[in-house]
């Protein structure tokens, strides 16, 4: 059994064991259970009742947080539309010589890659090594688009990826310890409701098992799944 540090054991006494708190609350609270000395992160937990062994019940996603995560992505734009992908503040931007500099450098200086759909030929061909990092454009996130400059904006802007893994679980970064209570709650009402809203029609009855808030390494939070 590990052995939790001082700090870590300081920060729980803050979280009543059994109570199960609201969503204000618990944003309120996580900001003062952070064990490190860095900004640490917040993240949101959810845990669905749903087998994503079946296609419709697959949860996957993208939302534009209102108040960003705290971290700015670095973006790579693999688009013939270079001048709009560098007005929109993309990092790196280019074509098949961009794809080759991944392939024969094994370069990953970047967090994402955004794409416009005649790209996604030549993307395909590295697919083996970009699918295990989770660096495959995809439509479904918004990394996929004609409209390369809003697919950029979008990420620079905020924009999270969610996805649900193979037991049920979906878990979001909403922001940091230093950000503002009610911007954590923001931020965690937008995930939440997104989330809400791509229930699948073949769940019947609870949807939502539990809900936690945390920070890096930190004590969890139980959050009132009916908030």
């Amino acid at each position: 059994m590990n052995k939790r540090g001082k700090k870590y054991v300081e920060a729980s006494k803050l979280v009543e064991k059994n109570k199960v708190y609201s969503a204000r609350e618990a944003c309120e609270l996580v900001k003062k259970t952070s064990v490190t000395k860095f900004d640490a992160s917040v993240d949101v937990a959810f845990n669905l009742n749903i087998d994503t062994r079946y296609a419709e019940q697959q949860i996957r996603g993208a939302v534009v947080l209102p108040n960003g995560t705290g971290k700015t992505k670095t973006v790579l734009a693999i688009t013939n539309k270079v001048e709009e992908a560098k007005s929109a503040g993309a990092d790196f931007v280019g074509g098949k010589e961009m794809i080759e500099k991944i392939q024969k450098e094994n370069w990953f200086g970047f967090d994402v890659i955004v794409a416009t759909p005649d790209m996604m030929g030549e993307l395909g061909k590295i697919g083996r090594v970009l699918g295990p990092k989770g660096l495959m454009p995809n439509p479904k996130t918004g990394t996929v688009s004609m409209d390369i400059a809003k697919a950029v904006k979008d990420i620079k802007a905020g924009k999270v990826e969610y996805r649900a893994d193979k037991e049920g679980n979906i878990n979001v970064t909403i922001g940091r310890v230093s950000f503002d209570a009610e911007k954590l709650y923001e931020n965690f009402k937008t995930i939440y409701d997104v989330v809400v809203k791509a229930k699948p029609s073949a769940v019947k009855g609870t949807y939502m098992n539990n809900l936690t808030i945390t920070t890096t390494m930190g004590p969890s939070i139980k959050v009132d799944v009916n908030f």
